[in-house]
């Protein structure tokens, strides 16, 4: 192990042409066998090859925002209800070019690698992460409009005594000046703007799966499959906390 640390340290990132280390270039550098290296990095979890991504932010109150953001999530108010939203954009009606075949005895499902995108189109969804309930909408395009129209939803769809905390990231135009007008007015709503807390990605994830085996011969067709998938999430709707 003390081998492995050494090369690890004396030589940070792998020769030029090898883009990480491996079990036989590190096995080369130290001088043991490659199934020796591979036990050490299986007894002390090194992985090479994986990568953990991360992201700075530049807003001077981030840290205040953050902790307001996890408790809300973590102890919402009396008689409050939270929704975290978020946009799914620049989903795609591709067409495959050839119908694929079916999961059969003694082989896989196939689908043509090349496609025909007949368009886009964005969903918008605000998640209550307690209760697993969709308040959402299919849109064009992403103006103040469309988020105003959204918000004007979840008014009409939410029980009218309960103050809404909603957990927005910092696009543009939930900024509009006629959003801010509209929400004056609208005293029970409270807008939390984040970039980072968004529970409402773990359900975009689900849907893009859902979506991702799918040839779509136009944007309305699209548009049936994420109304139907919507659907019967909202008919089971799943707890995220």
């Amino acid at each position: 192990l003390e081998t492995v640390h050494r090369v690890l340290e004396q030589f940070f990132q792998p020769r030029i042409g090898e883009p990480r280390w491996s079990c036989r270039s590190m096995a080369r550098a130290a001088g043991i066998s490659a199934t020796r290296v591979h036990k050490l990095w299986a007894a002390n979890d090194l992985k090479s090859h994986l990568t953990r991504t991360f992201k700075l932010s530049n807003d001077p109150n981030f840290e205040e925002k953050f902790w307001d953001v996890i408790g809300l999530y973590l102890d919402p108010p009396d008689k409050a209800l939270v929704l975290c939203f978020d946009e799914k954009s620049q989903m795609q009606a591709l067409e495959r070019t050839q119908p694929g075949l079916p999961l059969g005895i003694g082989h896989i499902r196939t689908q043509s690698h090349d496609y025909v995108r007949h368009g886009t189109v964005r969903l918008f969804t605000a998640l209550d992460y307690l209760q697993g309930r969709l308040i959402s909408s299919i849109e064009y395009q992403h103006r103040h409009q469309e988020w105003l129209e959204l918000l004007k939803k979840i008014n009409r769809e939410t029980p009218k005594h309960l103050q809404l905390h909603l957990i927005v990231d910092n696009y543009v135009t939930h900024k509009h000046p006629k959003v801010k007008a509209w929400l004056e007015k609208h005293k029970r709503f409270h807008a939390f703007h984040s970039d980072l807390q968004l529970m409402v990605e773990r359900f975009f994830r689900g849907i893009t799966v859902y979506l991702r085996e799918g040839s779509f011969s136009s944007v309305r067709e699209l548009e049936s499959s994420i109304t139907t998938f919507l659907a019967l999430r909202i008919a089971q709707p799943t707890r995220y906390a």
